[in-house]
C-alpha cells in the first residue's frame, strides 16, 4: 500500500479564491512533464487517461462525487490533449486513493495515465483528493487534497483537472479560470446586450448588468476581480471598472467622442484605449490612480484596439494608416510604431498572448473572417479557423487555446461562443444560455 507523504504543504487561498484551502502531497517524483508538447506542428494524438468514477466515504452522496470525476473528464477531454478512456471498458472496479490500483488491469486498456480520487465532508467543508498514477510505471505522479464549501464542487473539480494537466504536460492548466462576455438576447434589430460572467467551460453564468445600457468590449484585470467595458448610456460613451464579486461600479471617464476597446496594462495600474477625435481615432494611455492620459498615437488614421505585452513593454493595435487595416506594434510610449502584418487582406483585433510568444488577430480575406496567429515580429502566420463572420479572439491564461465568437446568417442568427487550440483541429462550441459575443479570458483564479 502507498504510504502517504511525508512532507505536507497548508496552501491558504486569499479570499478571493472562494475560501478555497488545499493541501498539497509532495510529489514523490521530479515534477518534469509527462507529454512534449509541440502544438505549432499540427494534430496531436491525444493521450489516452483513465478517470473512473470517484469514491465517496459515505458523507457526500455518490452523485456529488460522480460530478466531480465527470468535470475533470469533460475539462481535460475539451483541451485535445487527452482522451478518456470509456468507463464501460473498466476491467478494476471500485478504487480508492487509499490503495494501490491493479496497473496490469490498466495496461491492458492502453491507459496512459490513471486518475483515482475520493470526495467527502469534513467540519462541514466538502473535501476532495485525488491520485494520478502512471499504470506503466506503477509510480504516483502527483497527489492532492482540497477543501471548499460545498456548492463549490466545480470547482475544486477544475483545480484537480488543471493539477493534472500541468503535471503531464509541464504547463499550467487554464481550467479554473472565468470568461467575461456580451450576453445578447431579443429580435436581430433590438438585441438586448449585457455583461455576463461564467466559468470557461459555460457553466454558472451570471448577469452583471441589466440591460438598461448598451455594454461593450468587457476586459479583465491581470490582477483584481475587475473589468473595464464600455457603457452607451446618454450622450456619451463611458468607460467603466466593475468589481465583479462586489458589484461596485466606478467611472473611469466619459469622453467627448466614441471610445474603443479598453484594455488593462499588465500590472493593472493603467489602460489603454481608442479616442476618436474629427473622424480620427487615436491611442491614450490613462493612469488608474491620477486619471492622467498620455497620448500614444497621433495622426489621420484610425488607431484602435490597442493591447499590452505581457512585459508592458509594447503595444499592439490595428490601424489603417496605409490604406486597409493592419496591424502595428510599438514601444508603450508610443515610439517605434512599424507594421507587422504582411499577408493578403486586412486585420483586426490583435491580442498578445499571455506567453508573450504570439499575437492572435482576426483577418478578413476572401469574404471570409479568419482567427490566426503570428508571431510578434509579424512571421509565422497560421489561420486556426475560418467561417461566415468570426471575431474578437481572448487568449486563455496559458495562451494555448483561444475563444472567440462566431455571427450565425439569418434572421434568426447571432453570435456564438467557441474556443480553438493552437494546432487549429481541436474546436468546440462553449454553450450559453443565449447568444453570447465580445468574450474576455480571466487569469486563473487562484
Amino acid at each position: 500500500m502507498h504510504s502517504a507523504p511525508s512532507s505536507i504543504l497548508l496552501r491558504t487561498a486569499p479570499a478571493l479564491a472562494l475560501g478555497l484551502a488545499a493541501l498539497v502531497a509532495a510529489l514523490p517524483t521530479p515534477a518534469r512533464a509527462v507529454m512534449e508538447l509541440d502544438i505549432t506542428q499540427g494534430n496531436i494524438q491525444p493521450m489516452p487517461i483513465a478517470i473512473p468514477e470517484f469514491a465517496t466515504d459515505g458523507s457526500v452522496d455518490a452523485e456529488k462525487a460522480r460530478e466531480i470525476s465527470n468535470v475533470v473528464a469533460s475539462d481535460l477531454q475539451s483541451s485535445g490533449l487527452f482522451k478518456p478512456i470509456d468507463p464501460a471498458a473498466f476491467i478494476e472496479k471500485g478504487l480508492d486513493t487509499n490503495r494501490v490500483p491493479r496497473f496490469e488491469d490498466w495496461r491492458l486498456l492502453n491507459a496512459q495515465a490513471l486518475v483515482v480520487g475520493r470526495v467527502g465532508s469534513q467540519d462541514g467543508k466538502l473535501k476532495a483528493e485525488f491520485r494520478l498514477w502512471d499504470p506503466l510505471s506503477g509510480k504516483q505522479l502527483a497527489g492532492e487534497q482540497f477543501f471548499t464549501r460545498p456548492k463549490e464542487a466545480r470547482r475544486i473539480a477544475h483545480i484537480i483537472a488543471d493539477a493534472i494537466y500541468e503535471r503531464i504536460t509541464g504547463e499550467k492548466g487554464y481550467f479554473d479560470s472565468r470568461v467575461v462576455f456580451v450576453d445578447e438576447s431579443g429580435p436581430k434589430d433590438k438585441r438586448m446586450k449585457r455583461l455576463a460572467i461564467m466559468d470557461q467551460d459555460g457553466y454558472n453564468v451570471r448577469l452583471l448588468t441589466t440591460g438598461n445600457e448598451l455594454v461593450l468590449t468587457p476586459r479583465f484585470s491581470p490582477s483584481t476581480q475587475e473589468i473595464t467595458y464600455m457603457s452607451f448610456g446618454g450622450e456619451k460613451p463611458k468607460v467603466y471598472l466593475l468589481n465583479i464579486e462586489t458589484g461596485q461600479r466606478e467611472i473611469v471617464g466619459a469622453f467627448p467622442g466614441m471610445t474603443f476597446a479598453p484594455r488593462f496594462s499588465p500590472d493593472g495600474q493603467r489602460i489603454i484605449m481608442s479616442l476618436e477625435e474629427g473622424g480620427n481615432a487615436n491611442i491614450f494611455a490613462m493612469d488608474l490612480r491620477s486619471r492622467r492620459t498620455m497620448r500614444l498615437t497621433q495622426g489621420q488614421a484610425i488607431d484602435t484596439s490597442p493591447c499590452y505585452s505581457p512585459d508592458g513593454r509594447q503595444v499592439v493595435f490595428q490601424s489603417d494608416r496605409e490604406g486597409s487595416q493592419q496591424i502595428y506594434v510599438m514601444n508603450a510610449d508610443g515610439s517605434g510604431q512599424r507594421r507587422i502584418s504582411r499577408g493578403a487582406g486586412s486585420y483586426s483585433t490583435p491580442v498578445w498572448s499571455p506567453r508573450g510568444d504570439l499575437i492572435a488577430f482576426t483577418k478578413q480575406q476572401g469574404g471570409q473572417f479568419l482567427i490566426g496567429v503570428m508571431k510578434p515580429d509579424g512571421s509565422g502566420e497560421r489561420v486556426l479557423t475560418e467561417g461566415f463572420h468570426n471575431e474578437g479572439p481572448t487568449w486563455a491564461p496559458n495562451g494555448r487555446v483561444l475563444m472567440f465568437f462566431r455571427e450565425s446568417p439569418g434572421a434568426g442568427g447571432g453570435p456564438r461562443l467557441f474556443t480553438i487550440d493552437l494546432t487549429g483541429y481541436n474546436e468546440r462550441q462553449v454553450a450559453t444560455p443565449a447568444f453570447g459575443s465580445d468574450p474576455a479570458w480571466s487569469p486563473l483564479i487562484n
